[in-house]
């Protein structure tokens, strides 16, 4: 049993800074002004063309190159979905024009669901791409980090 009248055991100190500003601290290169974890690329414009390249063809596959293309396949993916969007919307447009010839209910009917359902499907085609983007993305940081991590803890 324990004394009732005991005193509670009393916390830790606090360190003298948050972990935030001790790593900004160690190394203020790698200091993220909006905290989202992912470092910024020190060194210059042209660095990171040769990182690229040597990155590209590095067949142990230590060094990523996905977070560096991740606005372009977001980009191209962007624009793929645009050209669907166009292409289904006319498309569907056009189709349901022509059905009215033999069946007005059924080309509005098809009008109508061209106009609401190909605009829904490209916003979540849009959101889907984000997140797979945003996915993968992250995957490659954790392995970063976690590899940064390991160098740093072996002796």
């Amino acid at each position: 049993m324990s004394d009732p009248h005991a005193s509670a055991p009393t916390p830790p100190p606090l360190p003298p800074q948050s972990a935030a500003d001790a790593a900004r601290a160690a190394d203020p290169r790698t200091a993220d002004p909006d905290d989202t974890g992912v470092p910024t690329i020190p060194g210059d414009a042209s660095d990171v063309g040769r990182g690229f390249f040597s990155a590209l063809f590095d067949l142990s596959f230590r060094t990523f190159i996905t977070r560096r293309l991740a606005s372009v396949f977001y980009l191209v993916g962007l624009i793929a979905i645009g050209i669907g969007f166009i292409v289904y919307f006319v498309g569907g447009i056009l189709s349901a024009i022509s059905v009215m010839w033999l069946n007005v209910g059924a080309g509005i009917s098809g009008l109508i669901a061209t106009i609401v359902i190909v605009p829904v499907l490209t916003f979540l085609s849009i959101i889907l791409l984000r997140f797979i983007i945003e996915a993968v993305v992250a995957l490659i940081a954790i392995a970063e980090n976690t590899e940064r991590t390991a160098q740093h803890t072996r002796r």
